[in-house]
């Protein structure tokens, strides 16, 4: 394990069936449940491929962090908030609460038995992702801030391109190079919350995104 408590393991069966005892249970019914009912899994940004990378960034929270900061429950919440936090996302421009809505209902309705007297914390941590991000008026628990941490992370991901700039701009009805226009001040504008984050995502890697893209504008004649 290196110091932001991913290893080069951790793929997404690891994660799922728990290998490495991180949190309790496993996660199958719940990925099942995903693969086989959410309808948005093949948008241009918010589909499989997003839920699945802000559910493995979770999983090195929970590595990250020792079992005093963040208890084998509150991992397990956690990790399922991650999984649904998209499910059935309109993948459409408009208020994100309405997304918000679709996916804990989906939570409720695919709520296994035993999680049942946790699906307040869950709907809690899933509202924590709402867009856009809510100042941090009140405190949130360490849970809704990884949630938000990871999912705010996507355009530092190395196919940041595609899932961002072709992604975003067609959910969005806008032209590739008007997010790619965008990515320079929203990269350097990243203000992540959790010592986590901030180990897995460094400033300079956040530096080098932005000089890239930067970069990418400057090939296409734009000036950043």
């Amino acid at each position: 394990m290196n110091h932001n408590g991913s290893s080069a393991r951790d793929t997404i069966p690891d994660v799922i069936y728990n290998r490495e005892n991180i949190y309790e249970g496993d996660l199958v019914h719940y990925f099942r449940a995903v693969f086989e009912y959410a309808r948005n899994l093949s948008l241009p940004y918010h589909n499989f491929r997003h839920m699945l990378h802000v559910t493995r960034l979770c999983y090195g929270a929970c590595k990250f962090y020792g079992m005093h900061e963040l208890h084998p429950r509150e991992r397990r919440n956690l990790l399922i908030a991650a999984l649904f936090h998209d499910f059935d996302h309109t993948g459409r421009a408009g208020p994100d609460r309405i997304n918000i809505a679709q996916a804990i209902r989906g939570f409720e309705r695919h709520c296994f038995s035993a999680d049942r007297e946790y699906l307040p914390r869950v709907i809690d941590i899933i509202q924590a992702t709402e867009w856009p991000r809510a100042k941090l008026a009140r405190g949130y628990p360490l849970p809704e801030l990884i949630l938000r941490d990871a999912d705010s992370a996507q355009g530092l991901d190395p196919a940041w391109i595609q899932q961002t700039i072709f992604g975003l701009a067609a959910e969005w009805g806008k032209s590739p190079l008007d997010l790619l226009k965008g990515q320079p001040e929203f990269i350097a504008g990243l203000r992540f919350q959790t010592s986590w984050a901030k180990h897995r995502f460094p400033q300079r890697l956040i530096d080098a995104r932005v000089a890239e893209a930067c970069e990418l504008l400057a090939l296409l004649g734009v000036k950043a």
